[in-house]
């Protein structure tokens, strides 16, 4: 009861979220619209841990409009350069693989409200995997979401062992660093740029996941609401200063020194990077990023850079892919119902 009664705003709005996708999503153009509209926002709370967590953790002192524009201009030019080069398509060609190349004509209600599933999940702070949750009951064949879910799961076991190879490296460096005082004001410049990158060459995985409900091809009016949309949920984040789920980097070891959060973003960076020019085939970056922290938490523990033991840092890592195989089984679980024809079930 008491639960109840302190997310009672937050319940009502998922309430109001619910009866808005109940009148429209018959209507093709409406649900379209108000299914880009809640999945902008909630792909990107959630997502946010990944990209700009280690941003806002660590950049905390700082105004957060400032930290929004330098985001939301990131965001702008990435989308639009894609929208440039690749004939009005926002999403770098990830949309043009086997099973997601055709724009959908028309919607199911549970297709329309995966995003407010999404909030849900975000609001228990769980780092779910937007990619499963959002694209898998857009599918139209089975091949689509199995490709998804083996590069994704490949991309954990990567992360993970680079997470261990690096952190066992730089951990007793950075760990001297930081007893020696303050940053030097040059790890702010890189902090600032590997931020940008990382959150660059995220949205040219991710952006799928937001524009799958709308036309591969937009306009030039449509380009403007695409990012017009985000934008504007990115400046709600900010000023919230991440959503609950910003916990979840805000309890791993060191995320708000400006040294550790640079590698973090680095290494995390050049991962998608990687993967992001072997293929046109979507990823979720959410078990990518899980990956990471776990195999650099057990590293620091380790190597005693953490301030906490093996067990400890074993079950942070548990505890965080629990919570994104929940995120799974529940989009798979939406996209079976949705479409159950495209995952092998009819």
């Amino acid at each position: 009861m008491r639960l109840v009664r302190s997310e009672q705003n937050f319940l009502a709005l998922m309430g109001v979220g619910f009866l808005a996708v109940g009148a429209v999503y018959q209507d093709a153009f409406l649900a379209r619209w108000l299914g880009f509209a809640l999945a902008g926002y909630s792909a990107v709370a959630n997502d946010s841990i990944q990209t700009i967590g280690t941003f806002i953790a660590s950049n905390r002192g700082k105004p957060w409009w400032l930290l929004w524009l330098f985001i939301g201009g990131i965001f702008s030019a990435t989308v639009i350069y894609s929208w440039s080069v690749y004939d009005g398509d926002v999403t770098y060609q990830r949309l043009a693989s086997k099973g997601f190349e055709t724009t959908p004509e028309s919607f199911g209600f549970l297709q329309v409200a995966a995003p407010l599933f999404l909030m849900i999940l975000t609001r228990l702070r769980m780092p779910v995997s937007t990619t499963f949750l959002l694209l898998s009951s857009f599918t139209t064949s089975t091949k689509g979401v199995t490709s998804v879910l083996a590069k994704s799961l490949s991309g954990y076991v990567v992360a993970f062992v680079c997470a261990i190879v690096v952190w066992t490296l730089v951990s007793g460096v950075l760990s001297r660093f930081q007893r020696q005082g303050p940053p030097h004001p040059w790890w702010t410049v890189a902090q600032w740029v590997t931020s940008g990158a990382l959150w660059s060459v995220w949205i040219q995985q991710d952006a799928a996941n937001i524009a799958v409900y709308l036309p591969r091809q937009l306009d030039v009016a449509e380009l403007a609401v695409f990012v017009g949309v985000v934008v504007v949920g990115l400046g709600v984040l900010f000023k919230i200063g991440g959503d609950r789920i910003q916990q979840v980097v805000d309890e791993k070891s060191s995320v708000q020194d400006l040294r550790s959060a640079t590698v973090i973003n680095f290494v995390y960076a050049v991962i998608l990077y990687i993967f992001k020019i072997q293929s046109k085939v979507p990823m979720s970056t959410t078990w990518v990023f899980i990956g990471l922290l776990g195999g650099r938490e057990l590293a620091m523990a380790f190597r005693g850079a953490s301030g906490g033991t093996v067990k400890e840092a074993a079950k942070l890592m548990g505890r965080d892919l629990l919570y994104t195989t929940i995120g799974l089984i529940v989009s798979l679980i939406i996209a079976a119902a949705v479409n159950p024809s495209a995952l092998g079930l009819e």
